[in-house]
C-alpha cells in the first residue's frame, strides 16, 4: 500500500513540475489546450471527472491527464484515480489521441456481493494499466469538447482490449495578453 502512494505522489509531482516549466509563448495565437471533462468507462473505469493539458504551448503533441472517480451501490464502492500521458495527432478541431497510463483502484465489497462466493467483506486496492485510442473533437479556442474510442485495460492476469470510452467536457486555451 505504501508503494502505491509513493508512485501516485511521484506521478503527481512530475505532472505539476511539467506545468510549471511550460513556456509562456503560444503557437499561432491559440495557446495550450486544456480540458475538463467527465468520462464514462475509459481510464477511470466507470465514471470519472478529469483535467487534461498539453505540456507545451501547442494544441497537439504530448500532454497528460489526471482524474478521480467514485461509484457506490448497496454498500459496495469503488474509487479510481486515473493518471496518464497522451499524444494528440491532428490539426484544427480534430485529433487522434494515443495514451498510456495507470489507474489506482480502491474497492470495498460487502459480504453479500454477487461476485464473491463467501459472505466476507473485502477491502483492497490495486493499480491497473490503461491505454487510450480515441477521436477527440476539440474547439480551436474554447467550448464544448468530445472524446470517444477505446481504452484497453490490463492487469495481473487480464487484458480487455475493447473497453470503450466516452467523454464530454469543456476546452479552454490558456491565452495570455
Amino acid at each position: 500500500m505504501k508503494k502505491i502512494y509513493v508512485v501516485l505522489m511521484l506521478l503527481a509531482v512530475l505532472f505539476i513540475s511539467s506545468q510549471v516549466r511550460a513556456q509562456q509563448t503560444f503557437d499561432s495565437g491559440t495557446g495550450r489546450a486544456q480540458n475538463v471533462f467527465v468520462e464514462l468507462y475509459g481510464q477511470g473505469l466507470l465514471f470519472s471527472a478529469n483535467y487534461d493539458t498539453r505540456f507545451s504551448n501547442k494544441r497537439d503533441g504530448i500532454g497528460g491527464r489526471v482524474g478521480i472517480g467514485y461509484f457506490a451501490v448497496d454498500g459496495n464502492n469503488l474509487t479510481t484515480i486515473p493518471i496518464g500521458l497522451n499524444y494528440l495527432l491532428g490539426k484544427g478541431r480534430n485529433f487522434f489521441e494515443v495514451g498510456l497510463g495507470a489507474t489506482y483502484l480502491s474497492a470495498k465489497l460487502s459480504g453479500d456481493d454477487f461476485f464473491k462466493s463467501d459472505n466476507s467483506d473485502v477491502t483492497g486496492s490495486e493499480i491497473i494499466g490503461t491505454m487510450s485510442f480515441s477521436y477527440r473533437l476539440q474547439p480551436i479556442n474554447s467550448g464544448f469538447a468530445l472524446r470517444a474510442g477505446f481504452s484497453p485495460i490490463f492487469g495481473n492476469g487480464f487484458f480487455i482490449p475493447y473497453f470503450p470510452n466516452f467523454s464530454l467536457g469543456y476546452t479552454f486555451s490558456g491565452k495570455h495578453k
